[in-house]
């Protein structure tokens, strides 16, 4: 790994706090000025933006032959979006989830998870399950703004907001956000991918890591600061909105141009997949209890996150710890995990729906 390769690693985190910075700035503003709520910027224009990065190397490594890189890219940038963005961010404030993601875009979340492991099951994402995906994300793109303005003209006191300033601004303020975003993505990316060629580990476990976690930095950098600034529709709807376009968007438009579509490895489908389900899955009980992401629910999100971690880097390098490692997981913290979830979902089944 070369002194310059350091360097841009240095550099493009400096972008993506000042990229996240204008981004949510700019999509503050937009969601006045467009008559749509912050919460369907965070799940269509901050989510497509900050899934750029994703489609960038997964793109790349479908034409390159590298179906690994862009298969484990998506599904361990979905794990981290939730693990350890929506984690780190409830650590630093709870995080309100809005009745919408309760009932609509987590399920949905869950949809597509669950749609791509059943793909995936034959052993490839073929061309025709990209154009699916894709005519899906089309679809539920312009469902969604079409149904916020109809909702916001029809509330109360709807026409008493205003913009803030000039939308010309706004539109300024994002697309600069969005190429700081992917520029310092690509440079962090370019020296995590360095540092693992460094360790010697597979392909697969640099996109499911390194280059996963990389590519979501801008989802990191934005949700953070939109928490920070008390902007928590955004936050939540960027994350839920990243997944739900990583999937639809992003690996089904590399799956139709690619020749062949996109191949998924066995480890995938038969780990790497149902993770990715389970933690979609995870997502119900936790946002419908109180509609409060708390801290000690980000906590476990930020656990799982680095014992997901750590059981790929045990797995890579067959260490000797990883049996002791997978026991413990199989039989008390995962059995004890769901259990404490199905008590969540109980409890909040229990407490009358939200107007």
């Amino acid at each position: 790994m070369s002194a310059w390769q350091g360097v841009l690693f240095v550099v493009g985190l400096g972008l993506l706090v000042g990229g996240a910075e204008l981004l949510v700035r700019g999509a503050s503003g937009l969601a006045l000025a467009l008559g749509i709520s912050p919460l369907v910027v965070g799940l269509t224009v901050v989510a497509l933006g900050t899934s750029a990065p994703e489609l960038a190397v997964t793109l790349a490594a479908s034409l390159r032959g590298q179906p690994d890189l862009a298969l484990g890219n998506v599904v361990g940038s979905n794990i981290c979006n939730v693990l350890l963005i929506l984690g780190v961010s409830a650590l630093v404030t709870p995080l309100v989830v809005v009745r919408q993601l309760v009932w609509r875009e987590v399920p949905l979340m869950v949809g597509v998870s669950g749609a791509l492991l059943l793909m995936c099951l034959d052993g490839r994402v073929s061309r025709l399950d990209g154009a699916v995906l894709v005519a899906g994300g089309v679809g539920y793109t312009a469902w969604t703004v079409v149904a916020s303005r109809r909702e916001r003209r029809q509330a109360p006191g709807a026409e008493a907001a205003a913009p803030r300033g000039p939308i010309w601004l706004d539109v300024l303020f994002v697309a600069a956000g969005l190429a700081l975003l992917v520029l310092g993505s690509r440079w962090l990316v370019a020296g995590a991918v360095a540092f693992a060629r460094v360790l010697g580990v597979s392909e697969l476990v640099i996109g499911l890591t390194l280059i996963a976690g990389g590519t979501s930095l801008p989802e990191v950098a934005t949700s953070l600061l939109a928490a920070m600034r008390g902007e928590r529709d955004i936050a939540v709807g960027n994350v839920v909105g990243s997944n739900i376009f990583n999937v639809l968007a992003v690996l089904g438009f590399c799956a139709t141009v690619a020749p062949g579509g996109v191949a998924a490895a066995d480890a995938v489908v038969s780990f790497d997949l149902p993770v990715m389900l389970a933690v979609a899955v995870a997502c119900l009980p936790i946002f419908r209890t109180g509609h409060v992401i708390s801290r000690w629910e980000g906590g476990v999100f930020f656990a799982y996150y680095v014992a997901y971690t750590a059981y790929l880097v045990l797995d890579a390098q067959q260490h000797d710890a990883l049996h002791g490692f997978t026991r413990v997981m199989g039989w008390f913290v995962l059995p004890l995990t769901a259990l404490t979830l199905a008590i969540l979902l109980a409890r909040g089944l229990r407490r009358p729906r939200p107007a």
